[in-house]
């Protein structure tokens, strides 16, 4: 049997009419934002003042904030209206703030025919994004024009099952918002506990309820066994080999991570890179070129070989859990920002490494920290792990329930 093309393969029974074709032009009506220059923006809000939407407003670190006064009502827009960039990162969809929005966005008004959060996620459906990226062209500043934007094809049901399918999928919307939440705020506390075990405002006790000992202050170089870099030598790459040789890059989030396309080397390789000294399980992993400040553990792999982006330690006396969260704390990065040296690649040398002073309690202290931290990660981890599941739920839920 002949599949329609004109219906989705996941469907609610009440609904079995065709989807029907349509393209922007017929349906939409776009128009574009107003470029304001900076010398006549408000860094803070005041009385009849609105947020200038900008490409800024799009970056999850930014702070930076803008505000304007008297624009026309054609570049204003309320939380149920949908933009949409036009260049740059274009195709990026905003909707739910109010304001005044830039020159690089579009505001596309729809008619009572069309569901707003339908329209929201048909913007955010992978083949529509591919569409809009492919018609923006390959230049170095992708351009979204609007004839370009009209050609769209707009493929949609009834506005009942439009409105169906946009309340399920807002159901799981949420559920990701909650989950997002509970990762941040996780990791806001982790942050804040930080600052106040490793600046000693948050103090351990032993089982008996006593005070441990004061910390020590000592040199990374006193109390580190192995302090080296990787490799500095080149390497061929051998295809359908076991042996792996990494990069700073592929650590993140405090562990190491390995994708499908890693260097392969040979065996003899690999055992000349380690030919004075082998990884262990525990050994901390830190990036000293590039971005500065990435840690890991080592587990019990043996075929990993790191490039010299990395600095290994190993330290025999301490936890070496404890180790991997006081270099994640703010002080010991920062430290290693003021020591790290300013080139095409920024780095660290493994001197100025071995001369940093830190802090240490004694181990029954250090065990407790680490496994308070632990607890902390995992909550994390957990939170992540069910975040990218319900991100991938609703990736396939796009995929079925579209056209």
């Amino acid at each position: 049997m002949k599949e329609n093309k004109n219906i989705p393969r996941l469907r609610f029974h009440e609904f079995d009419e065709e989807w029907t074709h349509k393209i922007f032009g017929d349906v939409v009506k776009i128009n574009q934002g107003l470029q304001i220059a900076i010398s006549e923006r408000l860094t803070e809000e005041e009385h009849g003042s609105l947020f200038y939407i900008t490409n800024e407003f799009l970056r999850e670190d930014s702070k930076t904030k803008y505000f304007v006064k008297d624009a026309p009502d054609s570049v204003k827009c309320s939380e149920e209206d949908v933009l949409m960039t036009r260049t740059g990162n274009t195709g990026k969809v905003v909707t739910g703030v109010r304001g005044v929005f830039h020159n690089n966005f579009f505001k596309i008004s729809f008619p009572n025919s069309v569901d707003r959060k339908f329209l929201v996620n048909f913007l955010n459906l992978p083949h529509t994004q591919n569409m809009i990226l492919r018609l923006a062209g390959t230049s170095t500043i992708p351009d979204l024009n609007h004839s370009d934007f009209y050609s769209l094809k707009f493929i949609a049901p009834s506005l009942q099952e439009q409105q169906k399918i946009a309340s399920f999928l807002t159901a799981v919307d949420t559920k990701i918002e909650h989950l997002t939440k509970k990762k941040n705020l996780l990791k806001k506390y982790k942050k804040g506990v930080m600052l106040r075990i490793f600046s000693q405002r948050i103090r351990f006790k032993d089982a008996e309820g006593n005070d441990y000992l004061d910390w020590e202050e000592k040199k990374l170089s006193e109390v580190a066994s192995l302090l080296k870099d990787g490799s500095h030598g080149t390497h061929k790459d051998v295809v359908g080999s076991k042996y792996l040789l990494l990069s700073a890059k592929n650590i993140q989030n405090g562990e190491i991570k390995i994708g499908a396309d890693e260097r392969q080397i040979s065996k003899e390789d690999f055992e000349s890179i380690y030919r004075n000294y082998k990884l262990r399980k525990g050994d901390i992993l830190l990036s000293i070129v590039g971005t500065i400040g990435r840690v890991a553990m080592m587990t019990e792999q043996s075929n990993l070989a790191f490039q010299r982006s990395v600095a290994f330690f190993r330290f025999g006396d301490l936890n070496a859990e404890f180790m991997m969260q006081l270099f994640m704390s703010k002080n010991f990065q920062n430290e290693l920002k003021r020591r790290s040296v300013l080139s095409a690649q920024p780095g660290i040398y493994l001197g100025d490494l071995a001369k940093i002073e830190i802090m240490l309690p004694c181990l029954e202290e250090q065990t407790q920290i680490a496994n308070f931290l632990s607890a902390i990660d995992d909550k994390i981890k957990l939170a992540s792990i069910q975040l990218e599941k319900t991100q991938e739920f609703k990736k396939g839920l796009l995929q079925q329930m579209f056209v």
